[in-house]
This record gives C-alpha cells, sequence and structure tokens, in this order.
C-alpha cells in the first residue's frame, strides 16, 4: 500500500480472519533496529511537534479543567511501575493513564497538533500515552521511538482501514474512534507483551474507541477530550492485558461487533496489513502551521496567496471555497460567532480570516476577533462550492480552492489551488518551519534556553528517557497540577 494513498472506495470488504491477531503479532515483534532513518527522524520531529502544542494548550481552560479532574484521583493509586506527570509540572504525580489523558487533552487543545490524511490526529493520542508510561516504566528513548512509530502505524491503518470519508460521513471523530488502538500498540510496545497480550490490549481499546463530531453543534469541548480520553484509553487497555485482563482477539473482523464493521459501511481491511513494515506512514504525517481544522488548511494557504493589500480590497468583491463533500459537511457550515471551537472548525471564519489578516493562528481566534464586525461580514458572504472533482482526491490530499472575483461585479475570478497544504510533507521547507513553529509556540512558556535544551533531547531521543524529557518540560513556577 503507498503510504499517502488513500483506498479507492469500494462496497464493504469482509475482514480475513485473523487480522487482529496480525497487526498485534507486527507490533510484538518490531525492533528498534527495524525502523528506517527517515522514521526515526519522523518519530522525533512528530514528538518535539506535540510536546510544543501540549505545553502551549496546558494553560487552556478545558485543559485545566481536565487536569483538575485527574488531580482528584491522586493518592488513590496508580501504575505499579510508578507515576507520571502532567506535561509542564514539576513531578510526576498522576497514574499514567490520567497523565496520558490530561497530556492528550493539552496537545488536541488549541487545533495545532499533526494530522495524518486519514482524517486523525496521531500526535495527541500516541505521544501523550507513550511518554506517560514510558515514564512510569523507566523506558529509554529508544524505546519511546520503537512505541511511537509501532502507535502511529496502528491508529492511522486503523483509520485507513475504516475509509476516512464515509466513517466520518457517519458523524465519527476518528481521533477518538481510531486513538485508542494506536495508544494501545504503542503501551504494549513499552510493556514488551507478546502477540497473545497485545492482541488483547488491542481488543480492549478498539471497545474504548468513541468521539462524535456533535461538538461542532455548538462548539462544544469535547473535541479537545477526544485525544486525551483516547490516549488514556490505550494506556489502560495495555496495563490491564499485561495483568491478564482479556480483551476480544478478533476486534478489527468480527462478524458480530467488531470494530471496522461497526464504523463504516466502506471497509478497506487491507489497509491494516498491506505493506505493513515496509514503510511507515508516520512519515507523511502533516504539522499545523494554523490553529483549526487541517482540512481547510488549503484553503488557508489560498486566501493568503491571494493578492490582498488590505480589507479595502475585499470591498464588493465575491469570494468562493471550492471544497469536497466532506469538508463541505464537516467545516462548511454558517458562521455565527461563538467558541473558539467554532471558529476553527469553520471554512467561512478560516478563509475570512486569512485573508484580512493574512494569518490563522492563536491570536485570530480570541473572543474579540470571533465577533469583528469586518471578519464576521466577510465570512457570512463567503461562497461555498461543492467542486465534485475534489472528492476524488480528499483526504488522499488535503486539497481545495479559494478565488476572488477579479472586479467587483466582473464574474472573472483568480483562483488559488493547493493539492497539498503547507504542513504537508511535501513542503520542502517544512522542518524548519516545525522548528519554527516549536519556539513560537513556547515563547513565555519556558525560557528560550530550556526550549533549546528541550529540542536537542528530542532531537537525540535514543539518549535521553521519559523521565529526563518529562523533567525538562517544567515550567517554571510550576506545582502539580489542578
Amino acid at each position: 500500500m503507498r503510504s499517502d494513498a488513500q483506498p479507492a472506495a469500494n462496497p464493504p470488504a469482509a475482514p480475513q480472519p485473523g487480522l487482529t491477531r496480525h497487526v498485534a503479532a507486527w507490533v510484538a515483534g518490531l525492533r528498534h533496529a527495524q525502523l528506517p532513518e527517515a522514521t526515526r527522524q519522523a518519530v522525533r520531529a512528530a514528538l518535539l511537534d506535540t510536546l510544543g502544542v501540549g505545553l502551549y494548550g496546558r494553560a487552556l481552560p478545558w485543559s485545566r479543567a481536565v487536569a483538575q479532574w485527574a488531580a482528584q484521583g491522586r493518592g488513590v493509586g496508580g501504575s505499579a511501575n510508578g507515576g507520571a506527570t502532567g506535561w509542564g509540572e514539576a513531578a510526576p504525580s498522576l497514574r499514567a493513564a490520567d497523565a496520558a489523558l490530561v497530556n492528550g487533552v493539552a496537545a488536541h487543545a488549541y487545533e495545532l497538533d499533526d494530522y495524518h490524511n486519514a482524517k486523525l490526529h496521531p500526535g495527541a493520542v500516541v505521544i501523550p500515552a507513550v511518554l506517560a508510561l514510558g515514564e512510569a516504566v523507566q523506558a529509554d528513548g529508544a524505546a519511546l521511538e520503537l512505541a511511537i512509530a509501532a502507535g502511529y502505524e496502528v491508529m492511522i491503518r486503523t483509520g485507513l482501514a475504516l475509509d476516512p470519508s464515509a466513517a466520518r460521513l457517519r458523524g465519527w471523530h476518528l481521533t477518538g474512534v481510531c486513538g485508542p488502538l494506536g495508544a494501545a500498540a504503542g503501551c504494549a510496545s513499552l510493556l514488551g507483551l507478546d502477540a497473545e497480550h497485545t492482541a488483547w490490549a488491542l481488543g480492549l481499546a478498539g471497545t474504548q474507541g468513541a468521539g462524535l463530531f456533535a461538538f461542532n453543534a455548538d462548539g462544544a469541548m469535547s473535541k479537545r477530550f477526544h485525544a486525551g480520553r483516547a490516549a488514556q484509553a490505550g494506556v489502560m487497555a495495555a496495563e490491564l492485558a499485561a495483568l491478564g485482563f482479556t480483551g476480544p482477539t478478533q476486534i478489527y473482523e468480527a462478524a458480530d461487533g467488531g470494530f471496522l464493521a461497526a464504523h463504516s459501511n466502506v471497509l478497506h481491511p487491507r489497509a491494516l496489513t498491506d505493506g505493513l513494515g515496509e514503510s511507515f506512514l508516520l512519515d507523511v504525517t502533516s504539522f499545523k502551521p494554523y490553529s483549526c481544522c487541517g482540512s481547510i488548511h488549503a484553503h488557508v494557504d489560498a486566501a493568503r496567496a491571494l493578492p490582498v493589500a488590505s480589507p479595502a480590497d475585499l470591498a464588493g468583491r465575491r469570494v468562493r471555497a471550492g471544497v469536497a463533500r466532506v469538508v463541505d459537511v464537516q467545516c462548511g457550515y454558517d458562521y455565527a460567532p461563538g467558541t473558539e471551537m467554532n471558529a476553527q472548525m469553520s471554512l467561512r471564519y478560516c478563509v475570512a480570516v486569512a485573508l484580512l489578516e493574512r494569518q490563522a493562528l492563536p491570536a485570530q481566534f480570541v473572543p474579540e476577533k470571533l465577533r469583528d464586525p469586518a471578519i464576521v461580514a466577510l465570512a457570512q458572504r463567503l461562497e461555498i462550492v461543492h467542486d465534485p472533482a475534489l472528492d476524488e482526491i480528499y483526504p488522499a490530499h488535503m486539497v481545495g480552492w479559494v478565488e476572488l472575483e477579479r472586479t467587483p461585479g466582473g464574474g472573472d475570478f483568480a483562483r488559488q489551488y493547493l493539492l497539498d497544504p503547507s504542513g504537508a510533507t511535501t513542503n520542502p521547507n517544512r522542518e524548519a518551519a516545525l522548528r519554527e513553529k516549536f519556539h513560537q509556540l513556547l515563547d513565555g512558556v519556558l525560557p528560550t534556553a530550556a526550549a533549546q535544551v528541550l529540542e536537542r533531547m528530542v532531537g537525540d531521543l535514543p539518549g535521553t528517557t521519559a523521565g529526563a524529557l518529562a523533567r525538562a518540560m517544567a515550567v517554571p513556577g510550576a506545582g502539580n497540577g489542578g
């Protein structure tokens, strides 16, 4: 299977027997020496990006609420192998599963975390789970690198097996649905589970997979919760499996209640196994240069590329955005001032703010911007066009276009078309932009010298440990959560 390919739609295919055990055996048998150098570098880039967005996101209200909830459980017990740290805190104080929850919510807190074209966010799930459990079991950097690669692979392939567009149109948020399986795979690798126990872990994870797009109706915080809950579920699944608690070893393929058939009516089960271990889908995971839904990053890039010298240039001129059907359903709703989530998922708002302010960063999603009359007016008059040609391309490519009428009322448009957004691996400046983003987000969070130390530790991941990474993230003046 090509790592950048989205399987073509076809009628539901019956998953082959032994599918879960096949994946489990691969996870259990994967060794660090088998990771290609490109994949090791991709792990380090993903880790750097996720730590940056997580440390930035930890102070947001929804992240603080979850941290406060987790803090209430201190002293009730914890991982048999020790405690784990909420990112930015001074010392470990949480069960590994609860630390994964807290850090996963923080990493997904402001639509800045990475995404794959399988329509899910692997970094905000797999990395919090692996680092939390890794700290509890005192894992070294090589073990972390291996576990992250395994977790990304299982989570992404699970999404592809569901057909991302088909599953999304049933209302599923695939980060929450597929995330527990990826987190469980990474944690099973860390714990050194054999193939049988890894199959149990996948089964226990799959039965916890959930996440509904109902948050779009009112901009609720539940989307932020999905990544953290998936990370927590994966840690719990692996820890329970290690204790002998069995999970279904046919979680993917079971005819009655199997994961694949329950979540989608268009299945590609071979996406789980074709080419498994030959290439790693982590290598083609995109990072986010903008603080909004990844499905509209191409539109933000396109809007920024249009020749708009000032807001006055837009007066009386029509603006249109071309979308695939799934993007229209997901992001094409009428815009009205509401929560940050409303705006971050809104194609109309994001294109409008990109045209007027030439950017779509956290500063463009503060409350006063969400109700700015000029932005709101432009967002509400933006024309969204369903372009059937894009249905054949999306989500293998997060494609989109924006066009601006050349003269008011003239009916002639200048169009900017993007096959892949600027955060995709096709961008030759991606690594430099990712590092710049890391330091921008940590400005005011960590001292510059501390951010540089963390960056160096991630760059030499096999030479460090999960505990050392947690200590390097301590925010000056931070206590222990709550």
